[in-house]
């Protein structure tokens, strides 16, 4: 981009001191300014990428990559030959494995205390093929949800909210009305609570219930029907492409969701903050590259008597204008750079500083209740966007430099030159 002596010029002028240091000292600003932007959109953008992939990991814990349901029109909108389905499922390349469920909207009660909750009925076998909720399990063993035992497996929350362990009764109220000979009551079953679970997640650990799909079967009376198969792939991120694929080959008859259709509203949001923290956070990037301007601006001026010299030596007002390029450039590069450095290092080794800080101050700054982790700040750093940061904050620090070294180029010798 710059010839010679141009460029020697130019790098003689950033490393020679000026007379007046308050332009020294917004020179060096304006390179903290855009390394430090730099620093701070790399490492808040790499522990929001740690968060969601925390989220996805602990989603697809409870959930699986696809779901797969009927479309009769019906209220449920159950399954009837989902043994079919299963077999023309598995062979699919992509699919490792499937599993039914029977879902349902119930309240749950024990030591006189009501809640509502989301309880799944399940094959504990299939299950563990899908999604692994046996992991998750506190108290208990998942695997004690035997047919006809009608043991039931509690989220955290759930189970304190209810005041029940592991061994206690909890009587499973359904909305299905059965009559009786004292009139018309809500069907009804007490359960043992087998195991109790944690995933960390208010939506799960509230209201999330798991029992057996044969005890699920008598309870709502499904016969042999289910709500859906939970499938997983062999890559979650092809779960959209293989839904898609698969609503295909099943027909109208059947519907296939992924998992992020099933909680887009929450990935939206992520998305939305991260996109809105980053226009916040570049706006220090902004501001360094104002100063920039600035502090090229009074350099022009602090050079008039240099540049008068340099034209008539013969330098010409292209020339004069790249000499001035150059000094921006360099800021702007050795910002840039030094900022996706320090950036990397901060993000990468976020846990122990933070960790330090804690023990430090005796507070704990990611308390596991309100966020997705295990009172850590987890950070996944991306080198496309560590990368895209840099060069965006570089080329912007380019630009900022074509204003004063138009400047520069438009000063006249004579004018100059008159009162030196």
């Amino acid at each position: 981009m710059f010839k010679p002596l141009e460029l020697f010029v130019g790098l003689r002028y950033t490393r020679s001191k000026h007379k007046n240091n308050f332009i020294s000292f917004i020179s060096l600003a304006s390179m903290l300014g855009i390394l430090f932007g730099v620093l701070v959109l790399i490492t808040v953008l790499s522990v929001m990428n740690g968060f969601e992939k925390e989220l996805k990991g602990r989603i697809l814990s409870m959930v699986s990559h696809v779901t797969v349901s009927g479309t009769d029109g019906g209220t449920d909108e159950l399954l009837s030959d989902w043994r079919a389905v299963q077999g023309k499922i598995a062979h699919h390349s992509s699919v490792q494995g499937s599993a039914p469920f029977i879902q349902k909207q119930v309240m749950l009660s024990a030591n006189g205390v009501p809640r509502g909750a989301l309880i799944q009925g399940i094959l504990p076998d299939e299950q563990a093929k899908v999604a692994d909720i046996a992991n998750q399990v506190i108290d208990g063993e998942f695997k004690n949800l035997q047919p006809r035992s009608y043991g039931i497996s509690l989220g955290s929350g759930l189970a304190q909210q209810l005041g029940v362990i592991v061994g206690d009764k909890v009587t499973v109220i359904t909305s299905q009305i059965r009559v009786t000979p004292a009139g018309m009551i809500p069907r009804m079953k007490r359960f043992t609570v087998s195991s109790v679970f944690q995933v960390n997640m208010a939506e799960y650990d509230n209201l999330a219930a798991f029992i057996h799909l044969r005890d699920a079967s008598k309870l709502f009376k499904t016969k042999d029907q289910v709500t859906g198969l939970r499938i997983k792939l062999d890559d979650s991120f092809k779960a959209q492409k293989i839904a898609q694929e698969l609503r295909a080959d099943l027909g109208d008859e059947y519907k296939a969701e992924d998992w992020g259709v099933l909680h887009k509203s929450l990935f939206e949001v992520m998305k939305t903050e991260r996109l809105v923290m980053f226009f916040f956070l570049f706006l220090i990037v902004l501001v360094a590259v104002f100063n920039l301007i600035s502090t090229l601006v009074m350099v022009v001026n602090d050079k008039q008597a240099d540049i008068a010299i340099l034209r008539t030596q013969g330098m010409s007002a292209s020339q004069i204008k790249r000499v001035f390029m150059v000094q921006g450039t360099i800021i702007g590069f050795v910002g840039a750079l030094l900022g996706a450095i320090f950036g990397v290092l901060l993000a990468s080794n976020i846990e122990m500083i933070v960790s330090f800080i804690e023990s430090l101050v005796g507070v704990q700054l990611m308390p596991a209740d309100i966020f997705y982790t295990d009172s850590r700040i987890p950070s996944v750093v991306d080198m496309v966007q560590v990368v895209g940061i840099a060069v965006l904050a570089f080329v912007l620090a380019i630009l900022a430099t074509i204003y004063p070294a138009s400047r520069a180029s438009k000063v006249q010798p004579a004018e100059s030159l008159r009162y030196e």
